[in-house]
């Protein structure tokens, strides 16, 4: 039965939920984005997986991989649950996968398959082999295209690395530059359909990481900031009513060149024009929260961002309500040096993501 998201809720357009607001009723939708974090099977791909194999370094079996599976699942099955709503996300961006193979076993598992999720993936050129997809609840979206955009980035010839730290050493997603000097890394996603009928346009994002330092990879992240611009001038071209989600990994802050430059991000719904973008996240950062640690400072990496079409006033179609990250207590590490942290992979135990998930809800008022 279609009943997804219908809900009642108290809702006035000035803030979420008081006692005297008139009872309305929505249909929510709620978009997510987890980083999986090394999200790899136990096959030997030709690819940089030799670490991730039963003989190589993290020892990983399928013992590992099926547990890995199980707690992803049980993760995405909460994010943006509450006591109204009670499904899952309809939209899930992910990043660090492996392949398409890795995404068709997840979806497979017990928590999750009554949701029959379908897969948009590409194989992307990153080095490490790991890519960008999306999974979609297939009663709810129709998608009539997918492409994927590759980030073409160079590496100077004379370029001057900064300081090594003891963690860029041990870093897990080091920049690899080719022969030619190009640096090789995740494209874009961006796939088009139809959410209950409502064109909408999500792309999804793992950009560059930090290796090297924060300053010398910043460019590559910038370039990435343009590209994702770019794109979306692109189906503004299409369409300038067009309805766009920007999700990803960003290896940014809210705060950095290649969001606020690059995307044109604003903190502010007011300061949103048309064709412009809206960061729900800046102000949670500036707030304090975090979905990740770098460095042992904690910063939001991960985020979704959303075009100037989804926040109007009128709910008469979908548009964006509120934002928020997944983390609740067992997600977190209890003790140690690294309590508060989100519970990622270590020697003892198989954990859940060194990143903590972030969501979005999208609503129209049912007339």
């Amino acid at each position: 039965m279609r009943i997804k998201c219908l809900i009642v809720v108290f809702f006035v357009f000035s803030s979420l939920i008081t006692v005297n607001a008139q009872q309305k009723k929505y249909i929510v939708h709620t978009v997510a984005f987890y980083n999986f974090e090394n999200l790899f099977d136990t096959i030997n791909n030709p690819n940089f997986d030799e670490e991730w194999l039963p003989k190589g370094l993290q020892r990983w079996t399928s013992e590992k991989y099926k547990q890995k599976l199980e707690n992803l699942s049980r993760v995405l099955m909460q994010i943006g649950t509450n006591d109204q709503q009670k499904e899952g996300p309809t939209f899930i961006g992910c990043s660090e996968i492996e392949n398409r193979g890795v995404l068709e076993d997840l979806v497979k598992q017990p928590n999750i398959v009554k949701s029959d999720y379908g897969i948009v993936h590409f194989d992307s050129p990153d080095k490490r082999g790991i890519d960008v997809g999306l999974l979609y609840q297939k009663k709810y979206f129709k998608p009539t295209s997918f492409i994927n955009i590759p980030l073409i980035i160079y590496r100077g010839n004379n370029d001057e690395k900064e300081k090594e730290t003891e963690e860029d050493k041990s870093d897990k997603d080091k920049i690899e530059v080719s022969k030619d000097n190009r640096v090789y890394t995740r494209d874009i996603l961006l796939v088009t359909g139809f959410l209950d009928g409502e064109e909408v346009n999500i792309m999804v994002n793992h950009w560059p990481s930090r290796s090297g330092g924060e300053k010398k990879s910043s460019p590559f992240r910038e370039a990435a900031g343009r590209l994702a611009r770019k794109v979306m001038d692109s189906v503004y071209k299409v369409n300038p009513n067009a309805k766009i989600i920007l999700m990803g990994d960003l290896n940014d802050g809210t705060y950095n060149k290649s969001v606020k430059e690059g995307l044109g991000a604003k903190l502010k719904k007011s300061e949103v024009k048309p064709f412009g973008i809206y960061n729900p996240f800046e102000q949670m950062a500036k707030d304090g929260n975090a979905t990740l640690f770098y460095r042992d400072s904690g910063d939001i990496f991960d985020q979704i961002l959303v075009s100037e079409t989804l926040i109007k006033s009128d709910f008469s179609t979908f548009q964006y309500w509120k934002a928020g990250i997944y983390n609740k207590p067992f997600l977190i590490e209890k003790f140690g040096r690294y309590a508060g942290y989100p519970l990622r992979h270590s020697e003892n135990e198989i954990g859940y993501s060194d990143h903590f998930p972030v969501y979005i809800y999208l609503i129209k008022e049912v007339k």
